[in-house]
C-alpha cells in the first residue's frame, strides 16, 4: 500500500473506531456486565460492532503494510499523531481501568490504602462505572501510581476531568517511548523510523494506550527512556545511575518493568563482560532502580501490598494465557470421564517456575550478546508466560523488540491478532470462546514445544563431512 494511502487509511479507521466508542464504548452508564450478544441486540448494536471491526481492520493493515517502508521518522510522528487525534477526544474504548484508576485515586486522596482495600471501602463516588470483579480488590499497581491518581482526582474532583488527565498522562508516556526508540534503533541497527512505526502506529496503542488511557503507556515510556539513557552512556555512574532511577520509577507504576534492569545492567558495562565490570558499571542501574522504588514506596506513606495485588489478576481466566489454556483444557478433557478437575493452580504455577527458568537463560546468553534484544524477549516471556493475558500486555515487549529485532513477523503478527480481541465496550472475546480457544492454543504450544525440540537436537547434531 502506498505510504500516503496508508495514513488516510488509518485515519479513517481510527475515525470509525471513535464513533464506536461514542456509540457503544466502555461509557459509564453502560452495562458492566455484557455479552457479545447482548451489545449486538443493545441500541445501535450492529453499527457500533461494524464500525469497531471496519476501524480496527482500517487501521491494522495500514500499519501492517508499511512494517517496512516507512519514509522517514518524522512521517512516521505526523501519521501516528493524525491517528491519535480522534479517539483521543472520543470515550474510553475496549476497557473500563481508567475508572478503576479513579476509584483507586479517590480512596487514596481520603486517607485509605488501596493496598488494603478495595474501592468499595470508600466507598467511590464512581463506584458503579467499575466492573462488580474488581470493586473489592486491592490495587496491583505501583505506588507511583497510586500517588499520581490521588493527585489527579483531587485537582479535577470529577471523572470526566479524571480521565481527560490520565489520557493526557498517557500520551506524554507516548512522546517519551517516541524520543527513547531512535536511541535504542541506533544501538541495535535497526532504521529508527521502522522502529517508531512499529510500536506507537500499531492499533494496541492507539485503542488502550490512548482511548484506553492505561497505566502501561507511562511504565513503557519510562521503561525505554531508562533502557535509551543507559544505553547512551555506558560506563559513566551518572547517567547510569539517573537510567536505573527512571527503570524504577516504571516499576513504581508496573512491577513488571523490574524484568528488564538485569539487562539494563549488562547494557552499562563498557568493554567485555565480566562479574567485576557487572558490579562496576551494572551495580549503578541496579541501585538506582531498587532506591527509586524503596524510596516511592515509603515516601506515598504506603508498604510493599502491591504486590501481593499482582495475584488478584488471576482472577480473570482466559484462553490467551497458554498456561491458562492449558489448565481449561485439562478441565474439558477430564469431563467426558466424570472427572472434574481445576488444573488451573497447578499450569499456572508450571508457567511461572518456567518463565523464572526463561529468564535466566535469556540473561545468561545475553551477556556476551545484544542485551537490548534479550531484554525484549524477556518482556515477551513475561507476558507469554503469566497466568492472564491483556491484548495491551504485548505493548511492552513490541517497543522493545521494535527498535532491536532484526526479524519483526512474529512479534507483530501476535500485535495484530491481539488489536481483535477485545469488543468495544470492553467485553473480552475471550472469555465467550473458551471452549474452542483453550484446545486450539493448547495444541499451539504442543506444536511449539516440539519444534523447539527438534531444533534443540538439530543444533545439536554434528554436520557430517567428507
Amino acid at each position: 500500500m502506498p505510504h500516503h494511502l496508508a495514513r488516510w487509511t488509518g485515519v479513517a479507521g481510527s475515525a470509525l473506531l471513535a464513533v464506536a466508542a461514542f456509540l457503544g464504548g466502555a461509557l459509564p452508564g453502560s452495562p458492566l456486565r455484557p455479552t457479545p450478544v447482548s451489545i449486538w441486540q443493545g441500541s445501535n448494536g450492529p453499527l457500533v460492532i461494524a464500525a469497531w471491526l471496519v476501524g480496527t481492520a482500517l487501521l491494522a493493515g495500514a500499519w501492517w503494510s508499511l512494517r517496512e517502508q516507512v519514509p522517514s521518522t518524522r512521517w512516521a510522528l505526523v501519521t501516528i499523531g493524525l491517528w491519535l487525534l480522534p479517539v483521543l477526544i472520543a470515550p474510553p474504548l475496549e476497557s473500563r481501568d481508567v475508572y478503576a484508576y479513579a476509584c483507586q485515586g479517590a480512596s487514596y486522596a481520603a486517607g485509605i490504602n488501596p493496598y488494603e482495600q478495595g474501592v468499595s471501602a470508600l466507598p467511590c463516588p464512581w463506584l458503579d462505572t467499575i466492573s462488580y470483579i474488581w470493586r473489592d480488590t486491592p490495587a496491583p499497581y505501583g505506588p507511583l501510581f497510586v500517588v499520581l491518581a490521588g493527585a489527579v482526582v483531587k485537582a479535577t474532583g470529577s471523572l470526566t476531568a479524571a480521565i481527560v488527565v490520565f489520557r493526557l498522562i498517557a500520551v506524554a508516556g507516548v512522546a517519551l517511548t517516541a524520543l527513547g526508540l531512535p536511541v535504542l534503533a541506533r544501538r541495535a541497527g535497526v532504521p529508527a523510523s521502522r522502529a517508531i512505526w512499529l510500536a506507537l502506529a500499531c492499533p494496541l496503542v492507539a485503542v488502550h494506550l490512548v482511548s484506553g488511557a492505561h497505566n502501561d503507556a507511562l511504565m513503557v515510556g519510562l521503561l525505554v527512556a531508562g533502557l535509551a539513557v543507559v544505553a547512551s552512556r555506558p560506563g559513566r555512574p551518572g547517567p547510569l545511575l539517573a537510567g536505573g532511577a527512571l527503570l524504577g520509577l516504571a516499576a513504581a507504576i508496573k512491577v513488571t518493568a523490574l524484568v528488564v534492569v538485569p539487562f539494563a545492567a549488562l547494557v552499562a558495562i563498557v568493554g567485555g563482560y565480566s562479574i567485576r565490570a557487572l558490579i562496576r558499571h551494572g551495580g549503578w542501574v541496579v541501585g538506582g532502580a531498587v532506591a527509586v522504588v524503596v524510596g516511592v514506596t515509603f515516601a506515598a506513606g504506603l508498604d510493599f501490598g502491591w504486590v501481593g495485588g499482582l495475584a488478584r489478576g488471576g482472577d480473570v481466566i482466559a484462553w490467551t494465557s497458554p498456561s491458562t489454556a492449558i489448565g481449561q483444557t485439562v478441565g474439558y478433557l477430564a469431563v467426558p470421564f466424570g472427572g472434574h478437575i481445576d488444573a488451573l493452580p497447578v499450569t499456572r504455577g508450571i508457567g511461572m517456575a518456567v518463565l523464572a527458568v526463561v529468564l535466566v537463560w535469556l540473561w545468561w546468553r545475553a551477556r556476551n550478546r545484544e542485551p537490548l534484544w534479550y531484554a525484549g524477549l524477556a518482556l515477551a516471556a513475561t507476558v507469554v508466560l503469566a497466568p492472564l493475558f491483556h491484548p495491551w500486555y504485548w505493548i511492552w515487549p513490541l517497543a522493545v523488540l521494535a527498535a532491536t529485532a532484526r526479524r519483526t513477523g512474529w512479534f507483530t503478527v501476535l500485535a495484530l491478532v491481539a488489536s481483535f480481541l477485545v469488543l468495544p465496550d470492553g467485553t473480552g472475546l475471550p472469555r465467550y470462546t473458551k471452549s474452542v480457544g483453550a484446545p486450539l492454543m493448547t495444541l499451539l504450544v504442543i506444536v511449539l514445544v516440539i519444534r523447539l525440540v527438534r531444533s534443540a537436537r538439530a543444533a545439536r547434531t554434528p554436520v557430517a563431512t567428507n
